[in-house]
């Protein structure tokens, strides 16, 4: 299957694979990351893994599977599964003696099926209040576009980023969010995130015009803008409906992000935009 996509994207999913050409500034990347036909029990203990992973910064024994879940199976064949899962590439072993982390691939695979089953509304217990705030900014529409920056941020963990293409603004907000993760204890993770965030920002005005409106989802060295192993990207287009002008928004983080509820985050904010615009157009 060919999905057709402006330059600088295009993907192409056959049977068994996925693959993103990028051909910004000139460069053609490709990525390809071959699926094996997975068990129902292998997806299931990867899903578990990759979900462990995201809440604890921690690599995931199998000790801790077989006390937290009943996969029905003995403690010595959940350790044969994890290991066939290891050896095609979908989690790796930092250490000889600790339990697996998700590999690009077994976050690839986790998010597309995250794709496939379809997101829940984002279900935040301040979600309705979200909703009445930013309403009440939508009349002022840079207002508003600072303000959402903001909800991703306060609501993600991450960095928040919104971009206006026709206007050339840029708004940012999550720096103190971001710096309480984990990973940026480590004063060369920050030095990279640092480094990747100007690369994005240098590349922005190229990128986000051809960025597809659907959300999507960029992981480690899958993004356009930055080849960078240790960060994801999930992103989408937006349209301010009184201006008519276009824009993205973009939560950057670590890999071990939150991807269901970040992509459901940045669907609220889009989705919100388009029933401000259904509203113009009855009243007019």
């Amino acid at each position: 299957m060919r999905i057709n996509l402006k330059p600088p994207f295009l993907f192409l999913k056959p049977s068994g694979f996925f693959v993103l050409i990028s051909t910004l500034d000139k460069r053609v990347i490709i990525y390809k990351i071959e699926y094996m036909a997975i068990t129902d029990r292998q997806e299931k203990l990867l899903d578990r893994i990759v979900k462990e992973y995201i809440n604890s910064a921690l690599p995931v024994s199998s000790q801790l599977l077989n006390e937290k879940y009943s996969f029905g199976i003995s403690p010595a064949t959940l350790r044969i599964e994890m290991q066939k899962l290891t050896d095609e590439g979908f989690l790796r072993q930092p250490h000889t003696s600790a339990g697996r982390v998700p590999t690009d691939k077994g976050y690839r695979f986790f998010v597309d099926k995250l794709f496939e089953k379809g997101f829940a509304d984002f279900n935040d217990r301040r979600s309705s209040q979200l909703l009445q705030e930013i309403e009440k900014e939508m009349e002022n529409s840079l207002r508003f576009v600072q303000r959402a920056t903001k909800v991703l941020a306060e609501n993600s963990s991450n960095l928040g980023l919104s971009y206006l293409l026709d206007e050339n603004i840029l708004w940012k907000e999550g720096w103190k969010e971001i710096f309480d993760e984990p990973e940026f204890k480590e004063a060369e993770f920050a030095i990279r995130f640092a480094k990747m965030l100007d690369s994005f920002e240098k590349n922005i005005d190229k990128v986000a015009s051809d960025f597809p409106i659907e959300t999507k989802v960029f992981i480690g060295r899958e993004n356009p803008a930055f080849r960078n192993r240790d960060f994801s990207v999930v992103t989408a287009k937006f349209e301010l409906p009184e201006l008519g002008y276009q824009g993205v928004f973009a939560i950057l983080g670590p890999k071990r992000m939150n991807y269901n509820k970040n992509i459901s985050l940045i669907n609220f904010l889009t989705q919100s935009l388009r029933w401000r615009k259904k509203k113009i157009l009855r009243k007019n």
